[in-house]
């Protein structure tokens, strides 16, 4: 129980990982460095020079892993599939370093040298000692799913056919890491018992409860092709949680234009990602948010402080104002923003919404709600990873709850962090009514299926100009 325990922490995963990149970055780079000296070309002379550059070098080959998503779960990829995607980015690396080591005195004006060219075999090594760590790690893995340690709790959504046959499967196949907790059956089936000694835990409209009740990380949809309501439920119960979501194959022209799709292992089952940026971008996304939300919170202070003062003669009450919001994977946090409203608005009218001429607004207030100034504080949030600068913006829990029962895949703007600005809010104004409430959930999912860096640019450029103009909503 304590290897399961120990083994199935994801940190304790990623640090296996880890341990093996350096030990394998480390050691193609002194068997480079001991063939570069037999062949008498330069290297350091000592063994703790050697080991000082290669310790750089393990840092940017990590930063560069790192922003290829080489750190995500071994079980999305079989060996072979592994193999192929070091290749790739040890290439990508490689190519960098040669870019980067180039003399333009020298190397442009003759042939490649020998000791240039031998950045090829440290391309061999590292492609070779990366994948030799790394196979040996998943190969463990697999022998140790085989003996039932650390496979993923699963349940399999759908009964008899295809639901049965995916049971069999897996069964027969424990290296893929799973295990099947039970079956969730459409509301027409709730009598169903069990089968093969694996029970129903309940209905698809039961399934938002039984997920966090039997700890569930994955969740496989093997409904007949006829169930398109079916279907739908399936992913608007799901999103809003952190599990993982797989469809069988023939089903995925159901959900075609909402799902980013990838083959698992060559096994017949679909992986349905809430996301298509590549992991470069979102390493990339984090880390623009820090630094900006920094360079903005502390090179504007002066500004902030006479915002502060502003609120503070305007109108009694805190300076700031907190709100409980819904974030990514349903998780709640605590959003912080300067108080443009008078102390105590939600106790007087309890939850609504916030309208272009809502009386509660403050002097202040107002100036501040079109300049977007009120939302400064959120950069806190920001920085704590509670929000990003775009994405879709975060709801009071009361509201998603209600959304949530009336908007179908209302849910899946929770599959990404809330942002302080985004594609909706630069489209539309303040929700007044249900159907506002549809209309902007309509630009959330563009804004998640259609997710990259260059999008992110050209909404905070228009959220800017939207400031400058003062029609911030």
């Amino acid at each position: 129980c304590i290897i399961r325990e120990i083994y199935m922490s994801k940190q304790l995963e990623k640090l296996f990982i880890f341990v093996s990149d350096f030990l394998m970055i480390n050691a193609a780079f002194f068997i480079w460095c001991r063939l570069r000296g037999q062949m008498g070309f330069f290297t350091e002379p000592d063994f703790l020079g050697t080991a000082k550059v290669s310790i750089i070098i393990f840092l940017y080959w990590f930063v560069v892993f790192l922003f290829f998503g080489m750190y995500k779960p071994w079980s999305l990829r079989s060996r072979i599939d592994e193999i192929i995607e070091i290749l790739k980015t040890v290439t990508i690396g490689i190519f960098i370093i040669f870019i980067l080591t180039v003399d333009l005195r020298s190397d442009l004006k003759q042939p490649m040298t020998i000791s240039r060219a031998t950045i090829f075999a440290y391309w061999a090594l590292m492609a070779g000692c990366i994948s030799f760590g790394r196979v040996f790690l998943i190969t463990i893995q697999k022998k140790l799913h085989k003996a039932g340690i650390g496979l993923k709790k699963s349940v399999i959504v759908g009964w008899r056919g295809k639901a049965f046959g995916l049971f069999n499967q897996l069964t027969k196949t424990p290296g893929l890491g799973y295990q099947v907790k039970g079956f969730v059956v459409s509301p027409q089936l709730k009598n169903a018992t069990a089968y093969k000694n694996t029970p129903v835990l309940g209905t698809i409209d039961d399934l938002d409860k039984l997920i966090p009740k039997h700890d569930i990380q994955e969740v496989l949809i093997a409904l007949p092709q006829y169930s398109k309501r079916n279907v739908e439920q399936v992913i608007s119960r799901c999103d809003g949680t952190a599990v993982g979501l797989k469809i069988v194959p023939d089903l995925y022209d159901l959900i075609v234009g909402q799902v980013k799709t990838n083959q698992v292992f060559g096994f017949p089952l679909i992986e349905i990602f809430p996301r298509i940026m590549p992991a470069w971008e979102w390493k990339v996304k984090r880390f623009g948010d820090v630094v900006f939300s920094l360079l903005i919170f502390i090179g504007f202070l002066p500004v902030w402080l006479l915002v502060t003062a502003a609120i503070k003669i305007d109108s009694r009450g805190p300076l700031f104002y907190k709100q409980k919001r819904v974030g990514m994977n349903g998780k709640v946090y605590t959003m912080i923003k300067f108080r443009s409203m008078v102390h105590g608005a939600e106790k007087m009218t309890g939850p609504v919404w916030a309208t272009w001429d809502d009386k509660r607004v403050t002097r202040v207030g107002k100036i501040m709600r079109r300049t977007r100034i009120d939302e400064i504080p959120q950069l806190l949030n920001v920085i704590k990873g509670d929000m990003s600068w775009v994405g879709p913006r975060p709801e009071r829990p009361f509201f998603v709850e209600k959304f949530k029962k009336e908007i179908p895949l209302y849910a899946r703007r929770l599959r990404v962090r809330p942002g302080i600005t985004g594609w909706a809010q630069i489209k539309g104004g303040y929700d007044q009514t249900i159907e506002h409430v549809k209309q902007k959930l309509t630009y959330d999912l563009f804004y998640i299926e259609n997710m990259s860096l260059r999008m992110d640019l050209k909404i905070i450029l228009v959220t800017v100009y939207v400031m400058l103009k003062s029609k911030g909503h």
